[in-house]
């Protein structure tokens, strides 16, 4: 006889693979949740540990920092003592980082734009040049290199001392200097030789070009002489300068070239007069080989006749003391 299956077996069979399918499912739901965690912990961590190194090597920078200024502090104020300890000659004085301050008798030069400019651009249908009636860079450079040539020992512009890498750049009428601009009236000052400075701006002839503008379009020129400038101490440039040279390895080799060549030359014409000197030499030993023979025979050619006297003497002898 068949058996019949009870319908509450199926609603069983049922139930157990919902619930098996529902644990299933929870279990995997919790195991994803757990490897998110894990990952974001393990994230956290790292980025923590980065931040950490980062703000140690900051503090080492930091304290790299530290000592080093301290180290630029202690050279600039053995550089500052030295420079206030020696004794100031020149521009050639002072330490490496700061020009101390000097004081002597000297001139000063001021150069002003004209006052007639203003007038002459603003008169209606003028042609007058704006360029003749204001200072110009090389107005001031001329004045500057006479100085220079004077003996100037030492020398400012406006407020700043002239350094060895001062550039005097004009933008319209504006002077630049160092970093900064300033207007006209331009003072030029220079502690030296009064009066070797005073005959060598008299002497130039780009100064003597300038008083001519002076005399047509009205620019301003003064010159003053001071019992005692005094200009301060000013930093000083910190790298050597770089000079340029002339290469003068072409020059050399011409040199050597020629050298040679002139003892080639010297050489040849010692060889031809040595082979002068030996034809010469052979010349008179064969004058002096024939001299001699001649003078040989001459001599034997006398003693035949003085032999043929004296056998003539003998003979006549002889006959003479037969006739006795």
């Amino acid at each position: 006889m068949a058996r019949r299956t009870g319908r509450h077996g199926v609603k069983r069979s049922a139930a157990a693979g919902v619930a098996t399918f529902l644990l299933v499912a929870l279990s995997g739901y919790l195991l994803m949740t757990n490897v998110r965690v894990n990952r974001s912990a393990v994230v956290s961590s790292d980025t923590a540990d980065l931040i950490e190194q980062r703000v140690r090597r900051v503090d080492e920078l930091r304290d790299d920092v530290a000592k080093l200024s301290s180290q630029i502090d202690t050279v600039k104020d053995l550089a500052v003592g030295s420079a206030a300890t020696s004794t100031p000659q020149g521009e050639d004085a002072g330490s490496g980082t700061v020009l101390p301050a000097v004081h002597g008798p000297g001139v000063s030069v001021t150069l002003d734009d004209s006052p007639l400019w203003e007038k002459m651009v603003d008169d209606s249908g003028s042609t007058a040049n704006i360029n003749d009636y204001v200072i110009h860079q090389e107005d001031i450079e001329s004045v500057v290199n006479a100085l220079w040539a004077g003996g100037a020992e030492s020398m400012m512009i406006q407020d700043q001392r002239v350094l060895s890498n001062s550039a005097i750049v004009c933008q319209g009428n504006v002077l630049l200097l160092q970093g900064k601009k300033y207007s006209p009236p331009y003072t030029v000052s220079a502690i030296g030789p009064t009066d070797r400075m005073l005959q060598a701006l008299d002497d130039s002839n780009a100064i003597k070009i300038y008083k001519e503008y002076v005399s047509a379009f009205g620019v301003g020129w003064n010159v003053e002489t001071k019992a005692d400038l005094k200009f301060p101490e000013s930093a000083a440039l910190l790298q050597p300068l770089r000079y340029s040279s002339v290469d003068t390895t072409q020059t050399e080799e011409a040199k050597a070239a020629g050298k040679t060549d002139a003892e080639s030359s010297s050489d040849q014409s010692s060889a031809e007069s040595s082979k002068s000197s030996e034809s010469s030499d052979a010349s008179a030993a064969a004058d002096s080989t024939q001299s001699t023979g001649t003078a040989a025979g001459t001599a034997n050619a006398t003693g035949t006749a003085n032999d043929s006297t004296e056998s003539g003497d003998t003979a006549a002898d002889t006959t003479t003391k037969k006739a006795q």
